[in-house]
């Protein structure tokens, strides 16, 4: 018995030692408040002035280049507001266009852009394009899809030509131009007949 005790006595100790330190642990966790999850407001959380974003093709070629005088970014929505935005589009085989307005969103992950406040994309003459110009209060830029559009009241300067309706969709890879609801339509003499003097058939002998 005698020869017992002190292996007794040591695990009793050992017992009391693991309750203790179980015991102040858990005192520990309820006395030391935990900060709750961080909620997510419509607070900047980064921002920058006079940035350029450029977006490359798998071949490393900058198809999309996106500008501004400041961006701030808002966890919240996780979008960028951008000031004095400048949307540069270099897709490949389409011509070059360029969107700007008073005041720009950047969201779902980099595919949209939403161009507020005087409003203008243009595309870019070229050999086989003349200048053409949308402006609206509100455009909306889809840069991977090259396509721009909106449901606001738009003009649509092609060349001397001017159009307006209500809502527009251009797309810049078939270069098809649609307005719905179109309630003023001047057509060029000069776009017409350059229009009627394109290639023709050559009579049967």
């Amino acid at each position: 018995m005698k020869d017992r005790l002190p292996g007794l006595v040591a695990a009793f100790l050992l017992i009391l030692l693991v309750l203790g330190t179980w015991w102040a642990s858990d005192y520990a966790l309820n006395s030391i408040q935990v900060d709750p999850p961080r909620r997510l407001t419509h607070e900047r959380d980064s921002w920058a002035s006079h940035f350029v974003m450029i977006r490359t093709s798998p071949q490393g070629f900058a198809i999309n280049r996106l500008e501004g005088d400041a961006m701030q970014h808002y966890p919240d929505t996780d979008s960028y507001d951008i000031t004095l935005p400048r949307a540069v589009g270099h897709q490949q085989d389409a011509p070059t266009t360029i969107g700007t307005a008073d005041m720009g969103t950047l969201d779902q992950h980099g595919d949209r852009i939403v161009l507020n406040g005087h409003a203008v994309v243009k595309r870019l003459p070229d050999a086989n394009n003349q200048l053409l110009e949308v402006h609206s209060d509100q455009l909306i830029i889809q840069p991977n899809l090259d396509l721009v559009h909106t449901d606001r009241p738009a003009l649509v300067i092609n060349g001397r030509s001017t159009l307006r309706g209500q809502g527009m969709r251009y797309d810049n890879r078939t270069r098809q131009l649609t307005v719905k609801a179109a309630s003023d339509v001047k057509i060029s003499g000069e776009d017409q007949a350059a229009k009627n003097a394109g290639p023709k058939k050559a009579p049967t002998p």
